[in-house]
């Protein structure tokens, strides 16, 4: 069973859906820790009241990006994990951390990448008039949001919509693909290779798995 230590900034819903699909027994694996860079988020007493391990460690305890993210690694690193997810961990990663979970570590990223990399997706896919919004999963690597995409759901965007509209849609979709990629790598199914991600063997194409 894959032992996935989770890291979050606020609510933790996506940890939360992730943590009722290891209960459920559709992720061959379990949460062991949750750790936010913030204290007395509800993401924290959500884990806690499932009886997760929750840790916190501050950014704004170190001085650099780099003396954090040494600290962050021995933290995650003290849990054995298998794979490492980000569920709304509002950080900017360094090369070091991130090349040091290459290939065990996933995010989540509220729109269709390569579109609108970094914050605010929604009202940044509102202003560009686009007609469909999304999410995509992707593994990790040194670039902000530019990962190998593994999932993509899409969703409409109706006229008259808000932020706040997209954003709830959007995230309903998060709550299924996120868990259900968990599982693939849980299972061993899902790998990221030099080629690019394999799910069963199989090369993904540049927007991942059942892609247009």
């Amino acid at each position: 069973m894959a032992r996935i230590v989770v890291l979050i900034s606020g609510s933790g819903s996506n940890m939360q859906a992730i943590v009722e699909a290891c209960e459920a027994g559709r992720i061959d694996g379990h949460v062991v820790a949750v750790i936010s860079n913030k204290a007395g988020v509800r993401g924290l007493d959500i884990a806690a009241e499932a009886g997760i391990a929750t840790e916190v460690l501050s950014h704004k305890d170190y001085p650099t990006r780099e003396a954090y993210d040494a600290e962050l690694q021995k933290l995650i690193d003290n849990y054995r994990p298998d794979l490492v997810v980000l569920a709304g961990f509002m950080r900017i990663l360094t090369a070091d951390f991130a090349a040091h979970y290459h290939g065990s570590m996933l995010n989540i990223h509220p729109s269709l990448l390569p579109k609108y990399t970094g914050i605010n997706t929604h009202q940044r896919a509102l202003d560009a008039g686009d007609t469909e919004h999304g999410v995509s999963v992707h593994f990790v690597t040194e670039e902000l949001d530019a990962g190998p995409v593994i999932l993509q759901a899409r969703v409409p965007v109706f006229e008259g919509d808000t932020a706040q509209d997209l954003q709830q849609r959007v995230q309903t979709q998060e709550h299924g693909i996120y868990p259900l990629v968990v599982s693939w790598f849980c299972a061993g199914r899902l790998k990221l290779t030099d080629q690019g991600v394999e799910l069963d063997g199989e090369l993904l194409g540049p927007a991942g798995y059942a892609a247009d």
